[in-house]
């Protein structure tokens, strides 16, 4: 159960298991659960984006706890990509803010020492740290979302 929660239910080992390497797991779980959390949003509202965001944080911790000390932050643990983008959209549209955040998100999570705390989140000790950093990176994103939005 464990794995399956850490793995964003399956679409963090997709990679691994069709080319036999993981990089990239962390954009496909992105894009998975963009489209939940767009659809939760689009269908029941930004509260119930929140409440779906604070439930994926708390499994990421909890999931991601069981793999982190033998494994470190593995390619295939991806619900922190998850929670961050599940924060990163709250609220927003499809077009064109849901863009620009799932685009600014990758880019803090991928390029950390360029957006300031999200490498600084990441030395946290063991999930804590895991999660974090992406949700510093979702802050980055929600924020840029909503300014494209409110421009647009």
């Amino acid at each position: 159960m464990h794995r399956l929660v850490a793995s964003w239910f399956g679409t963090g080992l997709l990679l691994g298991k069709v080319r036999g390497n993981d990089a990239g797991s962390g954009t496909v779980a992105s894009l998975f659960a963009a489209v939940v959390a767009l659809f939760i949003g689009a269908r029941f509202g930004w509260v119930a984006q929140i409440a779906a965001t604070v439930i994926i944080i708390v499994l990421s911790v909890w999931s991601a706890r069981r793999f982190v000390e033998d494994e470190g932050d593995a390619g295939w643990i991806v619900i922190d990509e998850a929670a961050g983008m599940f924060l990163a959209l709250i609220g927003l549209s499809l077009w064109p803010g849901s863009i620009v955040a799932f685009v600014v998100f990758r880019a803090a999570d991928v390029f950390k020492g360029v957006f300031p705390g999200v490498a600084a989140a990441e030395r946290l000790p063991g999930a804590i740290g895991v999660t974090t950093d992406d949700l510093v990176a979702g802050l980055y994103a929600l924020a840029a979302g909503h300014i494209v939005q409110t421009l647009f």
